[in-house]
């Protein structure tokens, strides 16, 4: 199952190829995506992106994450959160949002088994 190509990105909406919903902030996953509701792990911009919030994609077979901190990068990503992630045998790549969906795109399209969570405003 290939990882879906991020279709289009602006603030506050993206939308994922194949699927017919538009999102504020999204995980995507080899076969899927939803919303990344952050009332769900009570996620804020800071203290940043817990393992909670990456728990779903992660269990999906990936072998790289990428996470989209924001347009303006405010999202943090504690070094907890990396750790987590290594931990689990998994590459990871942060970086401000546009250059994280174009890498996430790049890799899907070379059909790595890649995973992303996205912020798409601040």
């Amino acid at each position: 199952m290939s990882s879906p190509e991020i279709a289009s990105l602006s603030w506050g909406h993206m939308k994922v190829k194949g699927c017919s919903s538009s999102y504020k902030d999204c995980k995507v996953w080899p076969g899927g995506s939803r919303a990344w509701d952050w009332r769900e792990t009570g996620t804020d911009h800071y203290p940043g992106v817990q393992p909670a919030d990456l728990e779903e994609v992660l269990k999906k077979g990936i072998d790289l994450l990428v996470i989209g901190r924001g347009m303006s990068e405010a999202l943090q990503v504690p070094s907890s959160t990396l750790d987590f992630v290594k931990q689990k045998g998994v590459e990871v790549r942060v970086l401000q949002t546009e250059k994280a969906v174009a890498e996430y795109n790049k890799l899907a399209g070379q059909g790595a088994k890649v995973g992303g969570v996205f912020h798409s405003t601040c």
